[in-house]
């Protein structure tokens, strides 16, 4: 018998400037020292978007409606799905809570950073994707520090 794939939810928080927040695994975790969007495991009693909010309010200390989070794409590794949201509004200023570092990147330079495969695969979407179509049409889209 196989197991379930195990879902994994991450964003991509996109500053007025069109930056992407990226943070930096902490050591002793799987992947440390490796650039990752920012997320974490959804929970059996939880919805991919409900789970992300938790995990950024977690991880970052900040806070998402999650009617401003807009599915990307997604990254198949082994059993691991990794779904990727794009946010432009939140609530708060990022702190790196569980990881060694957070940093902003021009969405065409995150492809330097060394990440996990499907990071990778996600921030050449990505950069792709917000050079070409906008995130979203909800207005106002950007991100806040507020």
């Amino acid at each position: 018998m196989t197991a379930a794939p195990l879902i994994v939810v991450a964003a991509a928080l996109v500053d007025a400037s069109g930056r992407v927040l990226m943070q930096q695994r902490a050591a002793g975790k799987a992947h440390a020292g490796l650039w990752e969007f920012p997320g974490g495991k959804v929970e059996s009693d939880e919805t991919a978007v409900d789970a992300l909010a938790r995990e950024l309010r977690e991880e970052l200390d900040i806070i998402v409606d999650v009617a401003d989070l807009q599915p990307i794409d997604f990254a198949i590794d082994r059993r691991v799905i990794l779904l990727l949201f794009a946010c432009r509004r939140w609530r708060g200023t990022a702190i790196g809570l569980a990881a060694d570092a957070l940093q902003w990147d021009d969405p065409a330079s995150l492809a330097i950073l060394p990440m996990p495969p499907p990071d990778v695969a996600l921030a050449e979407r990505l950069a792709d994707r917000l050079q070409h179509r906008p995130i979203s049409r909800r207005e106002p889209i950007r991100g806040t520090d507020e």
